[in-house]
């Protein structure tokens, strides 16, 4: 199952960028035998239009993809191992493609939001959105990890 992270705003060059495809490296390497993989970032850059020009470029971005994942704090809390079960029981039905979406400074818009498959949240603060690319690549890693029963997440 392909999985793809469409998101607002431009990663430049720094320590979020390398954690970024560290993660995905890594998550790729570990999920290509679990059937998970690889994993691509869609970046958008809508300057004018503010959050209704955003929703139309990251809903296009997300276009086709089997389920699709809004990032947002008011979204589903869940563990480690629950997220990545989802993930399994996705992969399991046959999806092809997740698409998760991170939105800019002024979140998702509503109608976007209310398309979406599933709303994720990792709590209730709100999370900068360069730092939402770490925490979901880090995630995405540590699901492949679990379910391929490697030590990198402890319970």
């Amino acid at each position: 199952m392909r999985v793809k992270i469409a998101a607002a705003g431009r990663l430049r060059a720094g320590a979020e960028a390398d954690m970024v495809s560290d993660y995905l490296t890594r998550f790729d390497r570990t999920g290509r035998a679990l059937g998970l993989g690889p994993a691509t970032i869609h970046e958008i850059e809508a300057k004018k239009g503010g959050m209704v020009a955003e929703a139309d470029l990251l809903g296009r971005a997300v276009q086709g993809a089997d389920v699709v994942v809004a990032l947002d704090e008011r979204g589903r809390v869940m563990t480690s191992p629950e997220f990545a079960a989802m993930l399994a029981d996705w992969r399991d039905q046959g999806r092809g493609e997740v698409a998760f979406i991170i939105g800019g400074a002024d979140g998702i818009h509503p109608a976007l939001l209310e398309a979406a498959d599933a709303r994720l949240s990792f709590g209730m603060m709100v999370w900068p959105h360069m730092l939402v690319r770490v925490m979901l690549s880090e995630q995405l890693y540590r699901a492949a990890s679990i379910l391929a029963g490697a030590p990198y997440h402890r319970d």
